[in-house]
């Protein structure tokens, strides 16, 4: 039978869209069973405590239970390769952070290319380091520091958190840009590099506000500046790094990553979500809490934020020389 030219084009119209017809309709029906969002850090951490507020908004929102799974290891490496290797079906998720980017280049052999295997969702908040010293360090601005650390080269260390943790890589950043010569002195975490800051075993390090505020608050240590780009809200009197080094920014970020291949209209209904939670009162209130500010980006501009990163922190390794335990 030969069909009129008419009916043909509508036929082939209707033909066409069709994939995006059951497209729109997989999306409006997602989620239809619970939802996995990996954490590849230890509960009750930053990384857990942020996956939880943002899985639990998005179970109120879309009647699913978001799942928090933690494989620590690694430095995330772990939970990052099991999401890598999940099925694209919108049912397993990452909650991607800043190790993810400093990680691209510290590890000589990943079975996984992140920029390549992970599809950026959504981004969730950006976190403050501040520069901190021992109250016996004779400086109280970030001028005063270089031009004493240069008076004194080899002789002032600086605690971290470990071989590549942001607060290593933001004081190594530091001495790039400055050329003093202070001596980095790892630790097992922020816990006991904070201790022997404040028994004045190390002279400056680069923490978490989250983890050291109630220290600045209490004069145990002084704070130079923080990190970011603009000043905190939690430390309104403290200045930026920046304002005396400019181009200086070094922050811990947690965002949401899929599968390579996850649908796009899921990966778009999820970042329309986790936006609408970073406008929400409550959820930014308590985004606040825990040091952050919240970053919220479409999954396009999320994707070219984590590339920069890993592009600007392969820089930074390369130049400390910085290996992975």
């Amino acid at each position: 039978m030969k069909l009129p030219r008419r009916n043909f084009l509508h036929l082939a119209a209707g033909a066409a869209a069709l994939p995006a017809v059951s497209r729109i309709a997989k999306a409006q029906t997602y989620p239809s069973r619970p939802v996995r969002i990996m954490v590849g850090f230890a509960a009750a951490g930053g990384a857990d405590i942020v996956a939880r507020l943002i899985g639990q908004w998005l179970s109120e929102r879309l009647g699913q239970p978001f799942v928090i799974e933690n494989r620590p290891g690694a430095a995330g490496n772990i939970s990052t390769e099991a999401v890598v290797r999940s099925a694209p079906d919108g049912y397993t998720f990452l909650l991607a952070a800043s190790p993810n980017a400093i990680n691209a280049s510290l590890y000589d052999k990943l079975n996984f290319n992140f920029i390549r295997d992970i599809a950026p969702v959504a981004s969730i908040m950006r976190v403050a380091n501040v520069m901190v010293v021992h109250p016996s360090v004779p400086a109280t601005t970030v001028s005063e520091f270089i031009t004493h650390a240069k008076a004194n080269a080899g002789k002032i260390s600086m605690a971290s958190a470990g071989n590549g943790s942001t607060s290593h890589i933001s004081g190594e950043l530091f001495k790039m840009m400055t050329a003093v010569n202070i001596v980095h002195v790892p630790y097992r975490g922020n816990g006991p590099a904070l201790t022997d800051l404040l028994g004045g075993q190390v002279q400056v390090m680069f923490p978490s506000v989250t983890s050291s505020i109630e220290y600045i608050r209490s004069g145990k240590v002084r704070a130079l500046g923080v990190t970011t780009a603009i000043r905190l809200e939690a430390l309104p009197d403290i200045p930026t790094v920046a304002e005396f080094l400019p181009g200086y920014q070094s922050s811990f970020w947690y965002g949401i990553g899929g599968p390579k291949a996850t649908p796009v209209e899921i990966a778009d209904k999820l970042n329309k979500e986790i936006n609408a939670g970073l406008a929400d009162p409550k959820l930014r209130a308590r985004l606040l809490d825990l040091g952050g500010t919240p970053m919220p980006m479409t999954p396009a501009d999320f994707g070219r934020f984590v590339a920069n990163d890993i592009e600007k922190w392969g820089k930074v390794v390369k130049f400390a020389g910085i290996k992975a335990d």
